[in-house]
């Protein structure tokens, strides 16, 4: 699935998890992690979806079902028949007991050896305070004295008192495929001020992502290949050329990976965070995942109960084992459209500034006239249907899209390309990047669960729910069809909360109460995710931003939310185990064209893909 922002991808969670879920933002407009967000949006460019939380989301891609959805309205989006049975699903973690050793030898090295902060790499584009270090960890846990992989990290000091300091707050923004690097930079603004006087700030690039032993399926060049073309209902040569792409994908992944591709997992990035933990000196760990990040969040918590001191669970992927990732992503799909038409109710109330129309009817139209003039002549070159696709589904990760996004269509329509170029053309000094979490999310979410292995399921169930929701679900498609082709052995999910399936009950830690937030329209990692999550996590507190779709919350406009988060952080106290806070204000039109939001041009994954 994707996601976006402080927010990374979910593609179905994408990238899709496109990423992140791809983007993740904080509701600040900037974001935590702009590389996932990055990598989320130009998922488009391939013709693959946006991302999950992380897949689900197809992180960099995030699962997407509907806020209103009700436990029995399960059949609103096709069954997939080669679903494994409930009972399959929960098992002992792959590697069991072998990995479970690994990872406390790991742990212990990694406490004995710390990690030496130094000024950061240019490569990183983060200045002082800010300091950089490194942190090993076994690719495989099950032979934690084999190869290891090296892990970059940052960090800022906290900035209060040194009696009131509480250690570390890790954060991961998404994906699977976002880095945290930058998350320490929001230890300077006034929205994060007060946890920032508490915490350091350390961010991390998980396996897989930037310098920290970096995947890669294709050429950059290839990847960010642009004029592309994404029709919302393909035909059977279009479809395919989808799946001839997605095999020579895969041979790339193989072929530029080698061994080592079978361990990009959650499983192990939950691993990695708990080696982290040690490396840090923290007793227990304190953490806020985004989007994919509230994924294997959970499953660090199923793991590792015990070392769990606070957790912040922003944007929600649904985990769901059977959701896991493959349905998550139709879910999202579906989360998309409903989306994409608050956007259309939005531009047509204010028809008198775009002109795009008066009714969310004939603002769809001016929109699919401007396709369909693409698809026969691509604006600057490099801005095709894929392309425009891409730009405009960042208008459901986040509402600071959804004014430059108007103006830039209306401009398009009026015969002034240029404001669409600027939105829409890919970034060419970001393709390697974008890339890189491409191929992360990839990884993880093939190598985390069963995924249809039949052309035929995928088509079906695609073609019936582009039916009712064609905006994103061929794009999804496109994104995670890899995994129909994946030559190496899926893993089953844990169904988090049965914690009979990670080791006995006699003597078992039991975590302390998590801080869950998602906002009721968020198409990324759509709300029932969330409520799924809670019913799974006793002692749960889940804060709901009403009537609101922005995806990632931490860090955004809406004070109830951030008080809430602040108050959890600094005293572990939760506001029961629901709370509400009223929707931020919808955006207004601007007087003038204004700046694009940091999180770049750019969907899975600010802090919070499936």
């Amino acid at each position: 699935m994707r996601a976006a922002a402080l927010y990374g991808v979910l593609g179905p969670l994408s990238l899709s998890l496109a990423m992140s879920a791809l983007l993740a933002t904080p509701a600040t407009g900037r974001p935590l992690a702009a590389s996932a967000a990055r990598a989320a949006t130009t998922a488009a460019t391939t013709g693959s979806a946006p991302a999950p939380a992380g897949a689900a989301g197809g992180p960099l891609a995030a699962p997407a079902a509907l806020a209103t959805r009700s436990a029995t309205a399960a059949t609103a989006v096709p069954a997939w028949s080669g679903s494994p049975a409930p009972a399959a699903l929960g098992a002992t973690p792959p590697g069991g007991a072998a990995a479970a050793r690994g990872v406390a030898l790991a742990a212990r090295r990694a406490a004995e050896r710390g990690i030496t902060f130094r000024r950061c790499p240019r490569a990183e584009a983060l200045a002082a305070p800010i300091t950089c270090g490194k942190v090993s960890v076994p690719l495989d846990y099950t032979r934690p004295r084999g190869k290891h992989i090296t892990l970059t990290v940052s960090r800022v000091r906290a900035t209060g008192p040194t009696a009131r300091h509480q250690g570390a707050l890790i954060y991961n923004p998404g994906g699977p495929g976002a880095s945290g690097m930058a998350f320490p930079e929001h230890a300077a603004e006034d929205t994060f001020r007060r946890v920032a006087a508490a915490y350091d700030f350390v961010g991390y690039a998980p396996r897989g992502v930037g310098r920290s032993a970096p995947l890669s399926c294709q050429r950059p060049s290839a990847y960010a290949k642009a004029p592309t073309s994404s029709p919302p209902h393909p035909t059977a040569a279009f479809k395919r050329r989808l799946v001839a792409r997605a095999r020579a994908y895969v041979r790339g992944c193989q072929r530029r990976s080698g061994s080592a591709l079978a361990h990009y997992t959650t499983l192990n990035n939950a691993r990695d965070l708990e080696v982290l933990r040690a490396a840090l000196g923290q007793r227990r760990l304190t953490f806020v995942g985004a989007s994919y990040g509230t994924y294997y969040g959970a499953v660090y918590a199923t793991l590792f109960p015990g070392r769990v001191r606070r957790m912040v669970f922003d944007s929600v992927v649904d985990p769901s084992p059977w959701k896991i990732w493959y349905r998550d992503n139709l879910d999202q799909s579906v989360a998309f459209e409903r989306r994409w038409r608050d956007w259309h109710r939005w531009v047509a109330r204010h028809h008198a500034v775009y002109h795009l129309g008066a009714t969310a009817d004939r603002v769809l139209a001016s929109y699919e006239k401007a396709r369909r003039r693409l698809g026969r002549k691509p604006a600057g070159g490099v801005v095709g249907t894929a392309q425009l696709k891409n730009a405009f589904l960042r208008t459901g990760y986040n509402d600071a899209y959804w004014d430059p996004a108007a103006r830039a269509l209306a401009a398009y329509l009026r015969g002034d390309s240029e404001p669409l170029v600027a939105l829409a053309a890919p970034d060419p000094a970001q393709a390697a990047a974008e890339e890189n979490g491409n191929a992360v999310y990839t990884a993880v979410e093939c190598n985390d669960a069963p995924w249809p292995r039949a052309w035929a399921t995928w088509d079906r169930d695609n073609t019936a729910l582009a039916r009712r929701a064609p905006f994103e679900t061929w794009d999804n498609v496109a994104m995670n069809l890899p995994c129909a082709f994946w030559p190496l052995k899926q893993g089953r999910p844990l169904d988090l909360g049965d914690m009979e399936a990670v080791g006995p009950r006699k003597g078992r830690a039991v975590a302390p109460p998590v801080l869950l937030l998602s906002a009721e329209r968020d198409a990324a990692t759509p709300y029932a995710g969330a409520k799924e999550l809670w019913r799974r996590l006793p002692g749960s507190s889940l804060v709901t931003e009403r009537k609101a779709g922005t995806h990632g919350l931490w860090g955004g406009p809406n004070d109830c939310v951030n008080r809430h988060v602040d108050t959890y952080l600094l005293t572990g106290r939760t506001p029961g185990r629901s709370a509400f806070c009223a929707p931020r204000p919808e955006p207004e039109p601007l007087p003038e064209p204004a700046p694009l939001p940091e999180s770049g041009k750019q969907p899975a994954a600010l802090p919070g893909t499936p």
